[in-house]
């Protein structure tokens, strides 16, 4: 099994999605230059924390992940960093290994499971989620807030697990959602899991909205 540096963090990374980095503990400054330095390329492992602080290790972690590749970096001053970082593919942990100077685990790639013709409704997720944000800025205007960004539809990937993907990443749920999003078998099961994700937001504005 291929072994990869790992990075546990407080949220979940969907695969194609952008993820900024600060990078500052003694651990992950060594991580970042092995990744830098490996002739397989600047990738590194994420996964979700159970229990525990991004900082100072000794975190309970998810056994499933994102590969993810850093493609800018920057100093900020000694022994800080940005990163700018995309996630790639989906993997689950076999092994952890000891966080010897970081976290390390043997991991495999998990592609979708095959379920035959893929069942996605598209057109209703996007009109789904285009209808939660027309919610979400009723209630900002309510409140007097800013409304968040709409959501962009364009260019978004052909194949139907990274179109899941995608649209997951522009709906504002929460952690447990994200992973079921990126814990689902296939296709199917990422769109039934999306679905209960924006009902379960939907409900919540609605709520907020009758108050």
């Amino acid at each position: 099994m291929p072994i990869l540096p790992m990075f546990p963090l407080g949220g979940v990374v969907l695969p194609g999605e952008s993820l900024p980095l600060h990078v500052f503990e003694d651990r992950y400054q060594k991580l970042l230059a092995d990744c830098l330095a490996s002739p397989a390329g600047p990738l590194f492992g994420v996964v979700l924390i159970e229990r525990g602080s991004e900082v100072g290790g000794g975190e309970m972690r998810q056994g499933v992940g994102v590969r993810t590749r850093i493609v800018g970096h920057r100093g900020l001053g000694p022994g800080r960093f940005q990163l700018d970082c995309l996630g790639e593919h989906r993997i689950r942990v076999t092994r952890w290994l000891a966080d010897d100077p970081y976290p390390l685990a043997e991991v495999e790639d998990w592609p979708d499971t095959p379920t035959g013709p893929p069942q996605v409704e598209v057109t209703s997720l996007l009109e789904d989620i285009t209808h939660l944000y027309g919610r979400i800025d009723r209630l900002a205007e309510r409140q007097n807030a800013v409304s968040p960004p709409p959501p962009k539809f364009e260019n978004l990937p052909a194949d139907p697990g990274d179109l899941l993907y995608a649209l997951a990443t522009q709906v504002p749920m929460g952690q447990a959602d994200r992973l079921s999003i990126l814990s689902a078998p296939g296709a199917q099961e990422r769109a039934a899991a999306l679905t209960d994700a924006i009902a379960g937001v939907l409900a919540i504005v609605e709520f907020q909205l009758t108050e």
